[in-house]
């Protein structure tokens, strides 16, 4: 009798296990740079696309969980580690956003500088493997542009080969795409020259104590600007 009570205990106690996992949210992470990154208190009004991105999903079935960090390229997220960390928390079926580019293009810096054609791609192509290998699901971003108007009113692209880059490797590993460049782009040039400027970090002399001689950020997005890729993120996933 007494074992069959524990026989009946153990199974109702493996059905409940089985259950709470069938429950548990599916994770997203995260992987990119500043402009995708949650802001500490110092940097505020500045906000990071990917902290608005929970807003666009029900968190009992999705969580985001965010590792981008400021400053970041494929190059120096690999050798700092921060790469590593997400790979060894993910489970089968997780998913993983990534977005790179502001700072693999800057040649002037070889702790993060990846060539396009080269460094980049082969930086990609690891995440990739590295994802699947784990069993989880890797998503590839392109770049969000840059606020740039030439003197006609015409949107400016900055990121020269990184985008086509990131659309070829998802092409040639079928890996899904979300064209976050191709997006923003299209919603600069929706709002104009004036009014998009609302999307990125622009305050007065003395507006706000954290940038007292104000600022002109035409890369790092204000609350509003954060908001509306999400929804652009979102967009492109559905």
């Amino acid at each position: 009798m007494i074992f069959r009570i524990l026989t009946l205990i153990f199974f109702l106690f493996a059905v409940e296990s089985e259950t709470l996992a069938q429950r548990a949210p599916i994770v997203v992470y995260l992987a990119g740079d500043s402009t995708m990154a949650q802001k500490t208190f110092d940097k505020r009004p500045e906000t990071g696309w990917g902290e608005y991105l929970q807003n666009q999903f029900d968190p009992t079935k999705i969580r985001i969980e965010n590792h981008a960090q400021n400053g970041r390229s494929t190059k120096s997220f690999i050798d700092e580690g921060l790469w590593a960390a997400i790979v060894a928390k993910l489970k089968t079926g997780d998913y993983v956003f990534i977005e790179f580019g502001h700072n693999d293009e800057k040649t002037e810096d070889p702790k993060r500088y990846a060539a396009a054609r080269t460094d980049y791609r082969n930086n990609l192509i690891k995440f990739i493997k590295d994802v699947r290998g784990r069993q989880a699901f890797p998503v590839l971003l392109t770049p969000v542009a840059r606020r740039r108007f030439n003197d006609k009113g015409e949107v400016v692209d900055t990121h020269g080969e990184y985008p086509a880059v990131v659309r070829e490797v998802a092409a040639e590993y079928k890996v899904p795409l979300i064209d976050m460049q191709r997006q923003s782009e299209a919603l600069l040039r929706r709002l104009g020259v004036e009014d998009s400027k609302k999307l990125h970090l622009f305050l007065r002399k003395g507006e706000n104590p954290n940038y007292p001689d104000g600022i002109e950020d035409n890369t790092h997005f204000a609350p509003f600007g954060a908001e509306q890729m999400a929804r652009l993120a979102a967009d492109g996933i559905r």
